[in-house]
């Protein structure tokens, strides 16, 4: 008896688990014109997957713009300390320099290739310095691969992310940027 109690707790608690991760598969990032939908990759990268999927519910997202747009390259986005944009459509000249209050994220470095459309985590010169900020692939960028982590890819809504505003010169700083109006997490 003690064993099948066991037993069942133990299908009861998998469950959960199992209901959990399906109602956390799709990062949902509401733009100007649409929504991008990010296939998240908990198989890949779990803690950064629930990094990114605790500071969407908490609404840390919304609202912050995406900072650093390279043409040809990537946009960049998630500094929930110095990017939010204003009612003027301006941002923080220190956008790009923050994260947030959860702490950095080890690195999850993985032979997922970023290819078009792949969502990896930004992060300062330590592999490990990875906190709010990620990018999502306009091409293909391999010098990158196992460099950063992979935790996503867009699965719908690419078109939409090929028509945010580019930065300007090298760096990709970007004037009155584009923002995520709302980010959240859903099972589809």
């Amino acid at each position: 008896m003690f064993r099948s109690m066991i037993f069942a707790l133990a299908l009861m608690f998998s469950a959960t688990l199992e209901a959990k991760a399906v109602d956390e598969k799709y990062l949902l990032i509401e733009l100007e014109n649409g929504t991008v939908k990010i296939e998240m990759l908990p198989d890949v990268a779990p803690k950064h997957v629930e990094q990114i999927t605790t500071l969407a519910k908490r609404g840390d997202y919304d609202g912050i713009a995406f900072h650093r747009v390279i043409d040809g390259f990537m946009a960049q986005t998630g500094d929930v300390e110095h990017g939010k944009v204003a009612d003027d459509g301006s941002v923080s000249s220190r956008a790009g320099t923050g994260g947030s209050d959860l702490g950095n994220v080890e690195a999850e470095f993985s032979n997922l290739p970023f290819d078009r459309g792949v969502v990896g985590m930004a992060r300062a010169q330590s592999p490990n310095s990875a906190n709010s900020q990620f990018f999502i692939m306009f091409e293909d960028g391999h010098f990158l691969n196992n460099n950063y982590t992979v935790w996503g890819r867009v699965v719908d809504g690419m078109e939409l992310v090929d028509n945010i505003k580019r930065g300007a010169g090298g760096s990709g700083s970007v004037t009155e940027p584009d923002r995520m109006v709302k980010v959240t997490v859903s099972a589809d």
